[in-house]
C-alpha cells in the first residue's frame, strides 16, 4: 500500500489564479494554498496513516461516521452522526453521509469490494472545515470538506462525484498504489475522477449516452462562466472564466503540459486518461459500470499495474484487461480505438510484463548514514533478489523522479540520518534526509536493506 501526498479535488493552479486577484476569495484562496501545501508537507514526514477497520469481509453495510470542524482546522472535529444514525438537518454532514454510502454501494455491489481497503474499513468524514476553505481532500484516513467562499464555490459535499473521487484516492492506495507525480499521479488522479463519475451514474441508473461527464457541476455558484471543474469527456471546456482563468487541460498528447508543478501536472494530464475513459464507455454504451468500469477495475486492482505508471503502460493493461473479460469483441475495440484518439501508443497489446519495468538484474546500492555516530548501513543487491512486490515497488519509485525530487528539496542536516540510493540503470543517484522520506518509500528502504 502507498501513501501518496494529500489529493484535493481542486488544483493548485486553480487556486493560484483565483489567488492573484484582489477580492475576498482572493484572500481566501491564498489561504487554502498554505493550508494545502502545510498538509502536504505533514503528511510526507509522517509514516502510514492508522486505518480504521470495519467488521471485515462480512459486513452487509457500511462503517460511517461524520465530524464537524466548526470551521476550524482542527481534525477530526465533533461527531455528529455515527452509521445508522438519524438525519442531522445539516446539508453538509447529511451529504458526506449519503455520498459515502453511494460510494461504498457502487464499490460493493458492482466491484465485490469492501469498502476502502476491501475488508470493511470505516468511512470517516469531516464537514466544514477552515473559514471559506476552497477545497475538499483525503488525507489517507478520512474525507475532509470545506464549505467554499461561497462566491465561487459552494460546499464541497454537495457533488456526489466528488465525494467518489476522493474516497476512490483511498482505493488506490489500497490497490495499485499509483506514485502521485507525473503520468502515474495523472493516471491516480483519472482513477478517481472515473470512479467518482461512475458512482453519480450508479446511483442515478443512468447510462453512458445519459450521463453528463462532469466533475464537481455543483460546486461552481450563479455568476461562474463554467459548467464544472472537468469535463471527461471533452476536457479544457469546463470552465473559462475572469477569476478561474480557463480550463486548462488537454483532450490528447498534443497538449500534454510539461510541468513541475502541480506534482508534475496531475491535474492538468489526468484530461488525457480521463477522456479515453469516457470515450471508452460512450462508444459501448449502456451502463458504464458494467463495461468499462469494470476493465479500469481490474487495471487498478490486478498484480500488474506497477506504482510508477505511465499512459502507454496503462493503456496496454486495458487493452489486456477487455481482451481478458470480455474477448476480443466490441470491448477491447472500444478500448484501443479511445487510447488512439487522444494520441496515447499502447506499449503492447499483448499480455502485460508484470510491471518490472527495468531488467532485473538490475544493480541497486542502498545506505544508510548520518546520526551523531556516523553509523553506515549498506546493501547492494538486484531488483531479481527483492520480493516481487518490493521490486515492482523499487521500479516505480526509480521511474517517476520522486527520488530526485526529493532530494532537491531536502539539504543534508547535520546530524540527521539520510537515505542514499544509486541504480545505475536508471540513472539514479540521490540522496534524501530521512525525515523528509515518505512513510512508505522509508518502509521500503528498510526492506530492503534489512534483505
Amino acid at each position: 500500500m502507498s501513501h501518496p501526498q494529500i489529493a484535493t479535488i481542486i488544483p493548485p493552479y486553480l487556486l493560484q489564479h483565483l489567488a492573484e486577484g484582489t477580492e475576498p476569495i482572493a484572500e481566501q484562496a491564498r489561504a487554502t494554498l498554505v493550508a494545502d501545501a502545510e498538509k502536504r508537507r505533514a503528511r510526507s514526514r509522517r509514516s502510514a496513516p492508522t486505518v480504521i477497520a470495519g467488521s471485515g469481509p462480512a459486513a452487509s453495510g457500511p462503517s460511517r461516521e461524520i465530524f464537524d470542524a466548526g470551521h476550524s482546522e482542527n481534525l477530526p472535529g465533533t461527531a455528529v452522526r455515527t452509521e445508522g444514525g438519524p438525519a442531522t438537518g445539516d446539508p453538509a454532514a447529511d451529504e458526506a453521509y449519503d455520498g459515502f454510502g453511494a460510494t461504498w454501494a457502487l464499490f460493493d455491489e458492482v466491484y465485490g469490494r469492501n469498502s476502502i481497503d476491501g475488508s470493511g474499513m470505516a468511512l470517516l468524514g469531516t464537514v466544514h472545515y477552515g473559514e471559506g476553505y476552497q477545497n475538499a481532500f483525503w488525507n489517507g484516513e478520512r474525507m475532509v470538506f470545506g464549505d467554499g467562499d461561497g462566491v465561487i464555490f459552494g460546499r464541497f459535499t454537495a457533488s456526489l462525484d466528488v465525494i467518489g473521487h476522493e474516497l476512490t484516492h483511498g482505493v488506490t492506495e489500497h490497490t495499485a498504489g499509483l506514485t502521485y507525480r507525473n503520468q502515474s499521479g495523472a493516471l491516480n488522479e483519472s482513477v478517481s475522477d472515473v470512479f467518482g463519475v461512475l458512482v453519480a451514474q450508479y446511483r442515478a441508473g443512468q447510462t453512458a449516452a445519459e450521463a453528463d461527464w462532469l466533475i464537481g457541476a455543483e460546486l461552481l455558484l450563479p455568476g461562474v462562466k463554467g459548467v464544472a471543474l472537468r469535463n471527461m469527456l471533452h476536457p479544457g471546456t469546463a470552465y473559462d472564466d475572469p477569476r478561474l482563468g480557463k480550463d486548462p487541460q488537454p483532450a490528447d498528447m498534443s497538449g500534454y503540459v510539461h510541468t513541475s508543478s502541480d506534482n508534475g501536472g496531475v491535474h492538468y494530464n489526468s484530461g488525457i486518461p480521463n477522456r479515453a475513459f469516457a470515450l471508452t464507455a460512450t462508444t459501448l454504451g449502456g451502463r458504464a459500470w458494467e463495461t468499462a468500469g469494470r476493465i479500469w477495475y481490474d487495471v487498478l486492482t490486478g498484480p500488474d499495474i506497477p506504482p510508477g505508471c505511465d499512459f502507454a503502460t496503462f493503456a496496454a493493461l486495458t487493452i489486456h484487461a477487455a481482451v481478458t473479460r470480455f474477448g476480443e469483441g466490441a470491448e477491447a475495440a472500444a478500448v484501443r480505438s479511445a487510447w488512439a484518439s487522444v494520441g496515447v501508443d499502447a506499449r503492447t497489446a499483448d499480455a502485460p510484463s508484470g510491471g518490472e519495468g527495468l531488467d532485473p538484474s538490475a544493480q541497486l546500492v542502498v545506505r544508510r548514514t548520518g546520526g551523531f555516530a556516523g553509523l553506515v548501513r549498506e546493501r547492494r543487491t538486484s531488483l531479481a533478489e527483492l520480493s516481487r512486490s518490493d521490486r515492482r515497488a523499487w521500479t516505480g519509485l526509480l521511474a517517476d523522479q520522486t527520488l530526485a525530487a526529493l532530494a532537491t528539496a531536502s539539504p543534508p542536516t547535520p546530524d540527521a540520518f539520510c537515505y542514499g540510493v544509486v541504480c545505475p540503470a536508471a540513472e539514479v543517484d540521490v540522496e534524501v534526509a530521512e525525515h523528509d522520506l515518505p512513510g512508505h518509500v522509508r518502509a521500503l528502504l528498510e526492506r530492503t536493506l534489512e534483505g
